[in-house]
């Protein structure tokens, strides 16, 4: 994947269940999975799994590879690549962007972030990927934001610098 996914988007959700992927993340949507006689619309892969998610991982064709493949490197026949296999492999779902730059939000989807008519949504870009939340889970979470984090009103550079320093970088 060569661009990222960046930014917050706000979209409405019809009552069709039918929401418009933001532009910038379906030009990578769609360089991550070009056209082709086989497939010729960009597809989006929707990944529901996880007790604790309040959000559905959303990833391009490449980074839904890139995902197996480190699934696959787990041990065979191990609890965690059990666990990762269900939550990340098994509860995702394929979706083809229409013509319009439009998506139908499977029923699963709907089911995990609680939409069951006309609402908003929050794509948000997470670098390799984007979450997609119902826009008013996604503002709660902003809101409760550092509340029980020991590294609570860390500026987030002081962060990477920690985490790069972990590293031995």
């Amino acid at each position: 994947m060569g661009e990222a996914f960046r930014g917050e988007f706000y979209q409405k959700v019809d009552a069709k269940a039918r929401v418009s992927v933001p532009a910038a993340f379906r030009r990578i949507l769609e360089a991550d999975d070009p056209a082709s006689d086989a497939t010729p619309r960009a597809r989006l892969y929707m990944v529901y799994g996880g007790k604790n998610r309040n959000f559905v991982e959303c990833w391009s064709k490449t980074g839904a590879d890139w995902l197996a493949a480190q699934i696959d490197a787990m041990e065979l026949g191990s609890k965690a690549r059990e666990r990762a296999e269900r939550d990340m492999i098994s509860r995702s779902v394929m979706v083809e962007i229409e013509p319009e730059g439009r998506i139908v939000l499977p029923p699963q989807v709907r089911a995990k972030l609680g939409i069951t008519d006309a609402a908003e949504a929050a794509f948000v870009g997470a670098s390799n990927r984007f979450k997609l939340y119902r826009s008013d889970t996604y503002q709660a979470e902003l809101d409760a934001d550092d509340e029980d984090d020991d590294d609570a009103g860390l500026d987030a550079l002081t962060l990477i610098g920690r985490a790069q320093k972990e590293r031995g970088m």
